[in-house]
Formats: structure tokens, sequence, C-alpha cells
């Protein structure tokens, strides 16, 4: 093999030498890995692409060039791929000849010509379950001689290169750029570049997956997307399976949070998965089109990424072979999950006056606001106060806000009178209780299922309060007309109450009766006080001023007793006697 580079009278003496070394016994193989030397044959081997899918053959072509001043003829050229399946597939082989052939350029040639590269190609199909994974070269052989006498393997590792055309082929792959397809004979050896593996890749699914909704979903929804599937292939596709909902390798709090069914007629709870695997949807026709509804509870809000993943098989044809394609086609779609409205609770006075604190038996307002912050329309089916036992009702609480409809950015309000029963000694901080509010989308069918929210009252300070004070007047008062106002004076202490009471006058009133008294009060007991208010001007005006004070409760002041009175009332002008027939009749 050596004396391909040398003159004839040293090709003969190597002759001679390798006849000697014939009739020695041993073994008739020999594998030289020319890999890290300068070899008088130059091979380069390289998938066709990157990657095939699984229903088109993979294509392989080896590069041989002989770098030696003689013809080099060799009998068998063999490809080692990782699945080893595939090497029968990769085999060129021809029985060697005593003449040398010099001419021809087919595949069938075994002789390779100096400075002149050969391709050989080869093509195979590639067997469904190696759908996602590679398949390397890891090496390539080159026979020379027979099996019948002794054989010189040539055997490179990997897709062939050597210690020469290494730096080449780097340079090479840097710089290639597409070209069109040259002949055979002129192919360019710097310009082939070793691709010594391919990944095998699924068939390009030719079906349609579109999604229907209404972004974003509202929080505890049960938020609901149509998948519609339709096939594009020519032929039936087979065993259709769908894989929905939240996309895997999120946040685990997402996951526990997440939701999904296929009954929409029902609410989820913790014990539905937030991915729905292998939904079976069936067989398709060509064209055919199906829908299928899924409905998600997202619990907490933020954006989540849910996935939806069709699997089908395919009975097709590659190279005259039957093979069966598991094909998949995936559509992601990002939901931003919002609150669908903002609830506000104050507890006011009677006067709808602020309060930071109630007191004991002391009837007090309290006040939701239901603010809209849905882009869509939401129905309100209902509302519900549930008290907690340190808190009671003056009557029997109703909703008023049952079927209301809100836009967005609109306000729907109730109000609530209560009262704070006596509480133990010590406590001063109680539970109110929790609101909830039934609601859904206006927009759904009317089966939907309604979504509760539960909306958590806050704690309120109560006291006790040694005496309380209320009046009893008319809803308005009309100028130089007799109004009469009655005040209430109970005493909630255990103790008989000195209380001195006394009537500041008004510019707008005069009145009729004590203008400063003296009561005593026995424990539990009540006492009223009679008063005749005369309206000299009309509109809002102030009512004369009550003052309280309690001569065994000094710390008490007036100013908070008075906080339970009314101050200010609505006087109509002195009308005429028609009017007031008019009004009457009306």
């Amino acid at each position: 093999i050596l004396c391909l580079y040398c003159d004839q009278a040293s090709a003969k003496a190597a002759q001679a030498l390798w006849s000697d070394r014939m009739s020695l016994a041993g073994s008739n193989e020999f594998t030289i890995e020319v890999q890290d030397y300068v070899p008088f044959v130059q091979c380069k081997a390289k998938f066709l692409s990157p990657s095939f899918h699984v229903d088109d053959p993979v294509q392989l072509h080896v590069y041989l060039r002989a770098d030696c001043p003689h013809p080099v003829r060799f009998s068998k050229l063999c490809v080692s791929l990782s699945n080893q399946e595939y090497n029968q597939l990769c085999v060129v082989e021809e029985p060697c000849k005593s003449q040398d052939i010099l001419e021809a350029s087919s595949q069938e040639n075994m002789c390779l010509v100096p400075g002149k590269t050969r391709i050989y190609s080869f093509k195979f199909v590639a067997k469904t379950e190696d759908v996602g994974k590679k398949i390397e070269i890891t090496a390539v052989d080159l026979m020379l001689g027979s099996d019948n006498g002794r054989c010189v393997f040539l055997n490179w590792r990997g897709g062939g290169g050597d210690a020469a055309s290494s730096h080449e082929a780097l340079l090479a792959a840097r710089s290639f750029k597409s070209r069109g397809r040259v002949p055979e004979q002129h192919v360019e050896w710097d310009t082939v570049s070793i691709q010594a593996s391919t990944m095998i890749i699924s068939r390009i699914p030719k079906i349609s997956v579109q999604l229907s909704h209404e972004p974003p979903a509202l929080n505890n929804e049960m938020y609901r997307i149509t998948v519609s599937i339709q096939s594009n292939e020519e032929t039936v596709t087979k065993d259709v399976k769908l894989t929905a909902g939240l996309k895997p390798g999120q946040d685990a709090n997402l996951t526990q949070s997440t939701h999904v069914t296929l009954n929409g007629l029902e609410m989820c709870d913790e014990s539905h998965p937030a991915l729905l695997p292998d939904i079976a949807i069936g067989d398709l026709q060509p064209g055919e089109k199906v829908e299928k509804c899924l409905y998600v509870r997202c619990v907490t809000t933020g954006a989540r990424i849910f996935l939806f993943h069709v699997a089908y098989a395919l009975s097709t044809k590659v190279e005259g072979k039957d093979i069966t394609c598991r094909c998949h086609k995936d559509e992601t779609v990002t939901i931003e999950t919002v609150v669908p409205f903002e609830v506000a609770v104050k507890f006011v006075s009677t006067k709808f006056e602020h309060l930071d604190r109630v007191y004991v038996d002391i009837p007090f307002l309290l006040m939701t606001d239901i603010l809209s912050a849905s882009p869509w329309p939401l129905h309100l089916v209902t509302s519900q106060l549930q008290l907690a036992p340190t808190m009671a009702a003056m009557d029997q609480p109703q909703s008023q806000v049952e079927q209301v409809v809100l836009q967005t950015g609109e306000c729907a309000s109730e109000c609530f009178s209560l009262q704070c029963p006596p509480v133990l000694n010590g406590t001063s901080s109680v539970a109110s209780g929790q609101y909830l509010i039934s609601w859904k989308r206006k927009s759904w069918c009317a089966d939907a299922p309604v979504v509760t929210t539960v909306a958590t009252l806050p704690h309120v300070m109560v006291e006790t309060i040694p005496l309380y004070v209320h009046a009893e007047l008319p809803s308005f008062g009309r100028v130089r007309e007799s109004m009469p106002v009655r005040y209430h004076i109970q005493n909630r202490t255990g103790l008989v109450q000195d209380v001195e009471m006394s009537v500041e006058p008004s510019d707008a009133f005069m009145f009729s009766g004590l203008k400063q008294v003296r009561l005593r009060i026995l424990p539990g007991a009540e006492q009223e006080m009679l008063y005749n208010f005369y309206p000299l001007m009309a509109g809002y005006q102030n009512l004369p001023q009550l003052n309280i004070s309690l001569l065994r409760f000094p710390a008490v002041s007036g100013q908070l007793l008075r906080r339970f009175l009314p101050s200010r009332i609505f006087v109509k002008p002195q009308g005429r006697q028609a009017e007031d027939a008019s009004i009457a009749a009306a």
C-alpha cells in the first residue's frame, strides 16, 4: 500500500517484501485507523440534512478521494451507524477483479482515480421508534483486497476526515454557502463538510388546531376554551387524542391553583388536575372537523400558558414501505387571570358618618360596594351576609343587588343595619362575618355554574357606652309649623345615672320645652323628653343642639353622645292652602 507513493523500483521491492510477509502464517485481516495520519485515501461522510422527517428517506453521502499517484481499487465500503439495524443498508460491495478499472464513474465502480472525488449515496427509511432520536455515523470502513486472501480495512471514526483535512474541513464549514448541485466529477473536496449525525423528527402534521375563548379569565370562574380540530390529511387520521391544560414546567403554585375539566356544568375543585392527558377524539375523515370545550378554573390571578397537544396516527408509504407515523401538533396560548370586581366595606353611623368603632346594642350600618373590574358584563345573581356570632342584624338581611348586571367600572352598593350584642369582658375587637357574592359572566349560557366569591368582613372595635340617646322626629319640617321632637335617654349601666340636659337655641328654630333639666334614670330604664320646634327658615337647617353631661361618668363627653342624634333637617317653605290640597290629593 505504501508503495503507491513510490517509483517503480521501490514498488517492486515493496511487492517482494509483501510476498514474503504473505507467506507467513497469521491473520488475513489488518485494520488501520487512518484518522490521525495523512492516508493515501481521504474520506468524508455526511447526512444531507441535520434532520429528516420520519416519512422521508434518510440520505447519506460518503466522499472518497485517492491522494496518491496510482489508482486504488477497493472491494467493500461500509458505514456503521449508532443504530446497527441500518448498517446493512449502508454497504457497497463488489468482488475484486484482477484487472484495474480506471474509467467509468458509476456508483458501482470500486476504483478511485487520483485527484478525483467519488460520491457513494445511501438511502434508508428510518424506523418510527427512532422519532426524536439522533442517528450518528460511528465509523467508515474501506476494505482493500478480498475475503479469500488477505485484506486491509482502512477505518475512519465518525464522519471521516484525517490529520490533513481537519483544518481544511473547519475552514470549509465556516465559509460554506449553499451551492447548486454540481456534477459528480466536479465536486470540490474542500467544500465538502462532515455532517456525522442527524435527527429523526416526526412527520409534518396536516391538521389544524384553533382556539376560541374570551380573555381575560376571571378569578375562580369556569373559563371556557373551545378547541377546533380539523383534519387536512388525504387519508383517515386514526386514534386522535387531545392533551390540554396548563403547560408543564411552570411555577408549582400555578399548578396547584389551576384546575381543568370537560364538564362545564359543575365547579372544579382541588381534585381536578391542571392538565388532562389523552382525551379521546376518535378517527377523523379527510376534511372532518370536531370541537371540544375545555373549562379552566384559575384560583389565583396572573398569566398562565396553556398547551393543546393533538396527536394521531397515519398510515403512509415511504420508498414502497408501509409505515405508521405518529404525528402531533401543539398550540399554546397565554391567558391572563384578573379579579372580576373589588369589594369595599365600611361601617357608618345611622347618619352615614364614618365609624372607627361601634357601641354595644347601638345600631349602625354596614355598607358594601362592588366595583366591576371585568372587561365583560357581570351578572350578580345574588348576595348573602353571613354574620359572626358577635354581630346581629336589626332585621332579616336581603340581597339588594340580586339580578343586577354591572358593566366595566360600574358599582353596586348594599346597606345593612346591624348591632353588636354585649361582648365578654376585655374584648375590644370582634369579627364581623363574611360577605358572599354569587356571579357569572353575562355573555355565557344560563347553565354556566355560578361563582361564589367570599369577602371576609373586617374586625371592628367594640365599646360599651353608659348612656344612649336617640331622637324621633319627622323626615322634614315646614316653616312656622310645629315639629315635635322626642328624645329617648337610656341608661345602659347597672347604676343610677344623674343626667344634666340643656338645649342651645338656634337662629333657625324657636322651641318650647325645658331649656335645662336634671334627670335621674334608674339602671336599664329610659327617659323621654318632648320638645316642639318651630322652623323659621327654609332649606337645610341645623337643629338646636342638645348638651348632655353624666355626673357619674365625666369622661363621657357630650360630643360622643350627640353623634347618635341628627344635627340637620330639611325645612320646606310655607305653602298655600291650594297647593297643600293638591299635594294631599296626589
